[in-house]
């Protein structure tokens, strides 16, 4: 099966590469190449197909190797990778390249919430020396005066507003935002059909059909046709057989008819793969998760009414009739409408002001941080006061932290009587 390599990504990818193995004369180019682009558009793979095609050699890492229970030990195996290219390269006489899978999803930041260790800082500092010192990669604990080998990195991902930004900087990373085109994806396409005999005709109709699906859609529409046949091969030998069978086996592997590839069978098994993508936005479980996370108590909560409301967040839910003020009642005993809650702070809303009291009614303890915008990239919060008890001493000390970080991030902290903390949202964006 030959794949088809889209020109702009093999001139794209052969220039890089080539450009950091000569000696142009005043000229500093970007040791990195970020590859960055929607889901399922063939980064990865496209990178494989285009070292196989200019017979370099590769030294691979991957997101997942980017954080480690020890400290440092990310950095030191990023050197290490660097270095090891380097000595394939001098070896073999030929280019070799570094690269790095999804780097976003290792140390790019998504929201507040994602955790920045100091593995992710040592990480971005290390890409950040190797990209201005690529002569000189040396290993903690040892230096070589023999210069490196000079050799390309590509990283690949989604999101690269999610990186350091000094990491990404011109000179630096050279971007490239890879969005096929419908002639690009009409050859890439071919090739996952070419040794099927599906006809250059079917396969346009059905890159046409499915106009808004990445490259990988359709080679997922292969794999899913030896469903069936899979499917006959265990009724044939028996559910309880097919282990034994399939790991004792002779080392041939298993034959299998041609499934059907025509047109409408195509579209039929791709329908079914955009239903099954359907049904996951519909649900959308994981921004209701991440609403949690970032304290969206209102959404938490199934109606303002419920006295309860606050323990819905907390977790430590009690009776409401021990922990919330009884509501006066008029004289046939139904409860009388109570005005709203009128707050005489400038900052804090009534709304605000309930929930600290309700968090405080508990029994529990709130804290109050603040950060500027540059340390929340980093998660570096800075504790304005804890308070417990009353209310309105707490209420009127988050009141004067917004006024004096009025250009700053405000958030209350719930901590219980083990001086755990439970949660926190933010109450001021600057």
């Amino acid at each position: 099966m030959s794949y088809y390599i889209p020109p702009k990504f093999l001139d794209r990818l052969a220039v890089h590469i080539t450009k950091n193995f000569l000696a142009l004369p005043n000229v500093k180019a970007p040791l990195i190449l970020g590859i960055h682009g929607r889901k399922g558009e063939g980064k990865t793979f496209m990178c494989e197909l285009v070292f196989k095609r200019m017979g370099l050699g590769a030294v691979y890492m991957s997101a997942g190797e980017l954080e480690s229970p020890d400290a440092g030990d990310p950095a030191r195996l990023i050197r290490l990778r660097y270095r090891e290219a380097g000595e394939w390269s001098r070896t073999h006489g030929r280019m070799a390249v570094l690269m790095i899978n999804d780097v976003d999803a290792g140390i790019g930041r998504v929201d507040s919430s994602t955790q920045y260790t100091v593995n992710t800082q040592l990480v971005n500092a290390t890409l950040m020396n190797i990209a201005d010192n690529p002569t000189n990669v040396q290993l903690p604990g040892s230096y070589d005066a023999e210069p490196t080998q000079r050799i390309p990195v590509i990283v690949t991902g989604n999101d690269f507003a999610t990186l350091y930004a000094p990491l990404i900087r011109d000179g630096r990373m050279e971007k490239f935002f890879w969005d096929p085109t419908r002639e690009d994806r009409l050859g890439i396409v071919t090739g996952i059909f070419e040794a099927d005999g599906v006809p250059q005709s079917e396969v346009e109709a059905l890159v046409d059909h499915f106009p808004d699906q990445a490259t990988d859609f359709f080679g997922a529409v292969r794999s899913r046709l030896y469903d069936e046949q899979i499917r006959t091969l265990i009724h044939t030998i028996g559910i309880d057989k097919i282990s034994q069978k399939v790991v004792h086996s002779d080392g041939k592997p298993a034959e299998f008819q041609k499934p059907n590839f025509s047109l409408p069978h195509l579209i039929e098994i791709g329908t079914e793969l955009v239903r099954e993508q359907e049904r996951i936005r519909e649900l959308r479980l994981v921004s209701e998760y991440n609403e949690v996370l970032k304290g969206d108590r209102r959404s938490a909560a199934s109606s303002d009414a419920r006295p309860d409301k606050y323990f819905m967040y907390y977790g430590d839910h009690q009776d409401a009739s021990n922990s919330a003020p009884s509501k006066p009642t008029n004289g046939n005993g139904s409860s009388s409408p109570q005005p709203a809650s009128v707050s005489t702070f400038q900052h804090v809303k009534p709304e605000l002001a309930d929930e600290i009291r309700g968090i405080l009614t508990q029994g529990l303890r709130l804290g109050i941080e603040h950060v500027d915008e540059r340390r929340y990239r980093m998660g570096s919060w800075q504790c304005f006061g804890t308070y417990d008890g009353r209310a309105e001493e707490a209420i009127a000390a988050l009141d004067t932290c917004m006024a004096e970080h009025s250009t700053d991030y405000v958030r209350i902290v719930t901590i219980d009587k083990n001086r755990n903390r439970m949660g926190d949202r933010i109450v001021q964006r600057p």
